[in-house]
């Protein structure tokens, strides 16, 4: 944490000074509205709403781990510059609260987690804890992996962008609804696939970011770690615990995240001969798949794939 903060303060100087020699040059190569976005899930979202009509940013480059991120002073004067920041918040966006103040400018922003309800990190049973600094819960910060969700933040984005780019309301508000209909679709088919599945328990041998989305479809779920762990080597008690339950309920297969090392997973997996499957948090992609155009829609249609066989696999 120390170091993160003396990093932040060097780059936040180091930013101010770029940031003063480049007098005001937002948008002196184009009339569209700049737009930075953190992580993946914004940055999706405005291209949906927005596509060609804005500069579009991603700070978090892909195939990057999001939970090791610190900003560049390059990226501290693209946010100064910017139309509109949009960020996730929470804990993990600490660092957005020292640039913001530091700013020459008023900045502005949208924040994810301020465009739906909340809910603390839960530690489910056979979880592994962090020592939280503070000795308080921390919100957890994965709002986006409910469509449900989804939903309620791509309108709040929309009415920025709106607000920014009066021109192009029309077309945002348009393309909007359009993009509501496909998350609705998609929430509807996950609310499907839990409807005529026999089971509604998923256990993962990897960290869990699925809060919301366990939540919403009411599922019960095992892991061995919360979503923003930092933690990656689980105590023998921890995989006793998870090869029990695979064992005990029979659960036919074990889930991992992206960029997983899936070590815990195939520990499983050889114990219990579980399927291993992956539930992609949609935090970021790799490289390939950003080449290849992948989405939010197309990332969980594979989490819902996956679901649907992990499930049906029970029956």
């Amino acid at each position: 944490m120390f170091k993160k903060v003396i990093s932040l303060v060097m780059c936040t100087a180091l930013a101010a000074g770029l940031v003063s020699c480049s007098a005001d040059s937002r948008n002196t190569d184009s009339d569209k509205i700049s737009v930075v976005t953190t992580i993946f899930p914004q940055y999706d979202f405005v291209r949906q709403i927005a596509g060609e009509n804005v500069q579009l940013t991603m700070l978090l480059k892909p195939g990057s781990e999001s939970h090791t991120y610190e900003p560049t002073p390059q990226d501290i004067v693209k946010i100064n510059e910017c139309d509109l920041f949009i960020y996730n918040g929470g804990e993990g966006d600490a660092w957005v609260d020292s640039i913001l103040e530091s700013a020459d400018n008023s900045v502005n922003t949208l924040a994810m987690m301020d465009c739906v309800e909340t809910v603390e990190e839960e530690i489910v049973e056979g979880m592994e804890a962090e020592e939280e600094e503070s000795g308080e819960p921390e919100l957890d910060e994965h709002v986006w992996t409910s469509p449900e969700n989804a939903v309620k933040i791509v309108e709040c984005i929309a009415d920025r962008l709106c607000e920014a780019d009066a021109e192009n309301a029309g077309k945002y508000r348009e393309n909007t609804k359009k993009y509501v209909e496909e998350l609705n679709n998609l929430d509807s088919r996950f609310k499907e696939i839990v409807s005529e599945s026999s089971t509604n328990t998923m256990l993962f041998g990897d960290r869990f970011p699925f809060r919301y989305f366990a939540d919403t479809y009411k599922i019960n779920y095992y892991a061995a770690f919360p979503g923003c762990s930092s933690e990656s080597e689980p105590s023998a008690s921890t995989i006793a615990f998870l090869i029990d339950k695979v064992n005990d309920e029979k659960i036919p297969a074990v889930f991992t995240i992206e960029f997983s090392n899936k070590k815990i997973a195939e520990t499983i997996s050889e114990s219990t001969g579980a399927e291993i499957l992956e539930f992609h948090s949609c935090h970021n992609i790799t490289s390939e798949d950003m080449k290849n155009g992948e989405t939010y829609i197309s990332i969980m249609n594979r989490n819902a794939d996956n679901l649907q066989k992990a499930f049906q696999l029970t029956k």
